[in-house]
């Protein structure tokens, strides 16, 4: 069974960066990133294919967050720039058999979330 840990939520000032990441003890096809602001329901962020390393954002984040995996290491980072207070939500790391920014049955584990509040 796969477990995630994630790392790295803090509170920032707007326009400020920070670099999440969640260690995982086995990889599965999609590693991603969903976020949920309170009141709203969980929006996929980013993913990565864990076969070639491609990476898809939500339209929000495009251009601003980078997505990384090291599958040595068992690692996978989102790296967030820009920030706005828009960004401020509990940021997940998923594991899944399906490379989707949908919420679906395919995201079968879940870690317990890390917190980004951005300031304005």
């Amino acid at each position: 069974q796969v477990h995630l840990v994630e790392s790295g939520g803090d509170s920032v000032q707007a326009g400020g960066s920070l670099r999440l990441s969640c260690t995982y003890t086995r990889s599965s096809s999609c590693m991603s990133w969903f976020r949920q602001a309170p009141g709203k329901e969980r929006e996929g962020v980013a993913y990565v294919q864990t076969k070639d390393g491609f990476t898809a954002y939500a339209d929000s984040v495009k251009g601003r967050f980078t997505a990384a995996q090291d599958i040595p290491k068992k690692m996978l980072y989102l790296q967030m720039t820009g920030l706005t207070p828009e960004d401020t939500a509990t940021y997940f790391c998923v594991a899944g058999s399906l490379c989707s920014l949908l919420n679906g049955i395919w995201w079968d584990t879940w870690g317990q979330g890390t917190q980004v509040t951005v300031s304005s």
